[in-house]
Formats: C-alpha cells, structure tokens, sequence
C-alpha cells in the first residue's frame, strides 16, 4: 500500500484479498490523503472493505442498463436524453474510473458551451442516480457524486422580462386573432404556455361562473381554479365565435388536426414582437407579468402563489373564501390596468383567425 499523486490529487494503492486497486483520495492535501490510507487499511484488516467487481462496465454499457431499469416511460424518456451529453463525454470511460475531479470538468464544459444551469443540474442528477445504483451492484465503491456540488441556478437565471400594458397593447394589436387572446389569456390567467394554456379545452372555461378549471398542470397544485377578468372573458368569447367547440374541443386546436392542440406560437410570437418594434423575449414571461401585477395591485403573496399554482396545502381546505380572495385579486388587477391604459401607436395586422 502507498501514496502517489496524480495532478493535483493523492491516491493510493491498496491490495486487498490478493487484488490490487488504485483509487483517488479526493483530496491534494497530503495529510488528509494519509488519513484517508490509514483508515482503508483498518477497513482491510477488518475484512469491511468494500471489493468492487473485477470487470466494470464502460459508462456508455452502464447508463444503457440503467436507462432500462427506468418504469415510467416519461422519467425513462427525460433520463435518457440527460444521459446524451453523459455518453459523449465520459465515452470509452470505465464506470469505476469516473471520479470527482472528471465530473466537475464535465459541469465546467458543459457551461462553458452554453448550456444553462437548470440543463446541467438535470445530467448531474440522473449521474448521480446512475452510480448510485452502479454502487449498490458493486460497480464501484462509493459514488463520486457526493463530493460534487450542483450548479446555483437562481443567481444565473435570467430574469423574466416584466411586460408593460403599453407593450402588450401593441402586441395585441400587431397580432393575428389567436395570438392576441392567447397573449391576453396568460396575461390575465398567469397559465403556463405549454402545460396550460395551449392544451386549454372549452369545457375547461366557465363563462357563467366566470372561471378557468386548470385540470392538468406541471403540479398537483396547479390544478386550481382561476377567475376571467372582464376583458379576458370578452376575448374568449370573441374568439369562440370566430372558432367555437364545434370546430375542435380546444380552445387552440392545431390547423392541421383540429382534434389536438396546438403545441407551439414560437413563430408568431417572434413576428408579433418584430411587428411591434418590441425586443425579443419569451412568451411565458407574460406569466411572471401577471405575478407582478397582482403584486403591484396589492394582492398578498400567498395568493399571488397559490394563483400560479405554486401554494398548496391547506389553502385548499379554505376553498370558498379562497375564490372570493381570487375575484377579487383580479378586481385589483384589473383597476390597475386601467389606472395604466394607454392607446397603441402601431397599426393594426389584419389577418386571418389564425
């Protein structure tokens, strides 16, 4: 048994029932490192110390065995496109030789080519999962994650660009009928795009009671129950009359199949704002807008939180009172967009419903 360095870090040679392992320290402080031997020789002497396999897989043969012992389709199908950029860099790599050191130069690459901290995040999970499992099948002897820090995602987010009403009057103005109540639907709602508001059924909206029933979302507290302000409900049932539930159950149907909705507005979105001489920003930052207008308007928190469909818990047992909370955050709303309307200076786009 011995000491060497490799870089920056110590390792260490052990042998152990006539099997000899060369193993990182994790540490460049040579003391440090000589506690660590010590205490593998105690494991030895012993008989804890943890033998791995002879034979590890490569990382790229691993992570395919992991994929596979995914059940859920959707977990399996997020998991294996985390482990795309996983495979390209730690390819022809043995599992048992990926170490702190090699998983922290992946993070650092992975930054520096652009990719976002919430992207990089999800690949350090699902690595973390892979040699966790890869340990418990003695693949190797302890998981390198854990000497591993994931990136501070809010410090690196971008901030939502808080939309102004003049802004949105002009891109209402600029836009074609769907754009236009979808833009005021989100304004209005603080729907997420995606998961919310483009999958939106007619049976969902309540013209009577006046609200929206969010049934599926992103959480199980984004299913909750949203008012219509006066102009949301107005747009709605103007473009119903231009469409209606007899052209398709959705309110956004896709002019393709009108029996799905419609997946994206990235393309009108994009010339909307071009139109509108608006720099660039993305669509759902009409819901962090409708976030501060409740705010702005004087809507405490908790609600302004449980209105995006992030509060959950016992807010729910207080149903009723909630609502009538909720009416009137968008009374509030809806008297400050009012204190801050302004006419559009562009001219109108007139085009077809879509």
């Amino acid at each position: 048994m011995g000491l060497y360095k490799k870089g920056r870090m110590w390792y260490m040679a052990v042998t152990a029932n006539g099997r000899q392992f060369n193993r990182s320290t994790h540490t460049s402080n040579r003391q440090l490192a000589k506690r660590i031997l010590a205490k593998i020789e105690g494991e030895i002497a012993e008989g804890r110390f943890g033998l791995i396999r002879s034979d590890p897989p490569k990382f790229e043969v691993w992570a395919d065995q992991f994929i596979a012992t995914i059940q859920h389709p959707n977990t399996r199908r997020t998991y294996a496109s985390c482990v795309v950029a996983l495979k390209h860099f730690f390819r022809n790599t043995k599992i048992s030789d990926i170490d702190a050191d090699r998983i922290e130069t992946f993070k650092q690459d992975r930054v520096k080519s652009g990719t976002g901290p919430a992207t990089v995040n999800r690949s350090l999970a699902v690595l973390r999962q892979l040699l966790k499992l890869a340990q418990r099948r003695r693949l190797v002897a302890r998981n390198p994650m854990n000497d591993v820090d994931f990136l501070e995602e809010r410090s690196m987010r971008r901030q939502p660009h808080i939309v102004t009403f003049a802004e949105q009057r002009k891109l209402e103005v600029v836009s074609r009928p769907l754009l236009k109540t979808l833009v005021v639907l989100l304004a209005d709602t603080g729907l997420r795009v995606n998961r919310e508001a483009l999958p939106l059924r007619w049976q969902d909206i309540d013209f009577d009671d006046e609200v929206i029933h969010v049934r599926s979302s992103k959480t199980m507290s984004g299913r909750r129950v949203i008012p219509l302000s006066e102009r949301c409900k107005d747009e709605l049932l103007q473009w119903r009359n231009l469409t209606g539930p007899e052209y398709s159950p959705y309110v956004f149907p896709n002019p393709s199949n009108r029996a799905i909705p419609l997946k994206s507005v990235r393309k009108p979105w994009v010339t909307a704002l071009k139109n509108s001489k608006i720099d660039y920003f993305p669509i759902y930052c009409l819901r962090a807008s409708f976030a501060s207008r409740l705010s702005a308007a004087g809507v405490p928190d908790v609600f302004v939180s449980q209105m995006m469909g992030h509060a959950g818990g016992l807010l729910h047992t207080y149903a009723k009172a909630i609502m009538d909370y909720r009416r009137d955050a968008i009374r509030k709303m809806e008297e400050f967009r009012q204190s801050h309307e302004v006419e559009p200076t562009v001219v109108p786009n007139v085009g077809v419903v879509q």
